[in-house]
């Protein structure tokens, strides 16, 4: 029913991963697997729906608190995650990394500190540092079973005076993990042990592979937490904008909504964001799970050429989301030299390891959110640039 095989030219169209990826990489004539944004048209009952609200002609005021969209994403959660959740608790935001930083000046002050595992999506260092708190680091480890996390050396983060918040990443961005549903209890006792608040950013939940199921933070959640996310990774919708979330304490909603509205004045939603969200929750399904299966294959698809070629990375797969975290440590590589190579040999842009903190020396972030034919080219790349090195 849906073709995800047809490149679509994205030049052009104020494209960051395509048109300004100049920014970051220092050059403009690369092909691009890195901003976390899939090369994928969204779900035509999205498209058609925002045409239907285009037809109507007026672009107005508009409020996020409105039965469709609330009830939208109350269907969503019980029909994907089993979750039954209060609409009262439910939050908007115009992303899930202002509302992170929203709450991060909400329950914490200067100088306190927020906890994150790592390697950790870069902006959560920007919003936590940016907001002049400290950053608490609890490393994953990478071992045979996966990623796991050292829970005695967490509660030891936890348990110091000036941790405030646990900012978490479910599932986790960029190894992919999966929490299951086990840690994410430990996690949730220990924070309420310690007195540490929880902020989840569950903004990849949908995209969780087979074999692994995605937990929200509202069913093990203690004391006080927020869980923010969006459809825009899973429809491929963040130029819209638009977020939203639950907060459980009625007094911790409320303040954060008083911001919201009256010291930030974005109370007033992109209408937009409101309908696409409506019609990926109500009628985007079967688009969503044929996208699936096709990055699933994506991703299978680098594993073979990776280890096809360098047999002593073994390299599998994350849980979840479309971002390749590949560790390329057994090879020995510079990670500068690496770089160097693929920008100026191979004119590819695929994200350094290090972005995500120390944790990510030796590895990449590769984007396999995009038709086959592009990313075979562009591993193809990344294995000439890697054997230019050995």
């Amino acid at each position: 029913m849906f073709d995800f095989s047809v490149p679509v030219d994205r030049h052009g169209t104020w494209c960051t991963q395509w048109d300004y990826v100049a920014d970051r990489f220092g050059a403009a004539d690369l092909l691009p697997f890195t901003i976390s944004d899939m090369d994928f048209p969204t779900a035509p009952v999205i498209l058609s729906a925002l045409q239907q609200r285009l037809t109507h002609g007026v672009l107005g005021y508009s409020r996020w608190k409105n039965d469709d969209f609330i009830g939208a994403i109350t269907h969503w959660y019980q029909k994907r995650f089993d979750s039954v959740i209060d609409p009262e608790s439910l939050v908007y935001g115009p992303s899930v990394i202002y509302m992170v930083s929203q709450l991060i000046r909400q329950w914490s002050e200067p100088g306190d500190a927020v906890l994150i595992h790592t390697p950790a999506y870069d902006a959560f260092y920007k919003a936590i540092e940016g907001n002049k708190r400290q950053v608490f680091s609890a490393p994953l480890q990478n071992t045979a079973a996966g990623w796991l996390c050292d829970m005695k050396a967490l509660e030891a983060q936890l348990a110091k005076p000036e941790c405030k918040i646990m900012l978490l990443c479910s599932p986790q961005n960029p190894t992919g993990k999966v929490w299951t549903r086990a840690e994410l209890q430990t996690m949730a006792e220990l924070c309420a042990r310690h007195n540490v608040r929880v902020i989840s950013d569950e903004i990849h939940m949908d995209m969780v592979w087979e074999g692994h199921q995605h937990t929200p933070w509202c069913k093990v959640g203690k004391g006080s937490w927020a869980l923010f996310t969006s459809g825009s990774k899973s429809f491929n919708i963040p130029a819209l904008t638009g977020a939203y979330g639950l907060i459980n304490d009625e007094r911790d909603r409320q303040d954060y909504l008083s911001v919201l509205k009256g010291q930030d004045g974005l109370s007033s939603p992109a209408v937009l964001a409101l309908v696409a969200h409506i019609a990926a929750y109500r009628e985007g399904e079967p688009w969503l799970d044929a996208l699936r299966a096709y990055l699933q294959s994506n991703l299978a698809c680098v594993a073979r050429a990776l280890n096809g070629e360098f047999a002593q990375l073994n390299w599998q797969p994350p849980q979840s989301t479309y971002l390749a975290w590949i560790d390329l440590r057994p090879l020995g590589l510079d990670d500068e030299a690496l770089q160097k190579a693929l920008i100026e040999q191979q004119k590819v842009a695929i994200m350094p390891g290090y972005t995500y903190g120390v944790e990510g020396k030796g590895f990449i972030r590769l984007n396999a959110g995009c038709p086959r034919v592009k990313l075979e080219e562009g591993v193809k790349r990344l294995i000439a640039a890697i054997k230019s090195l050995q």
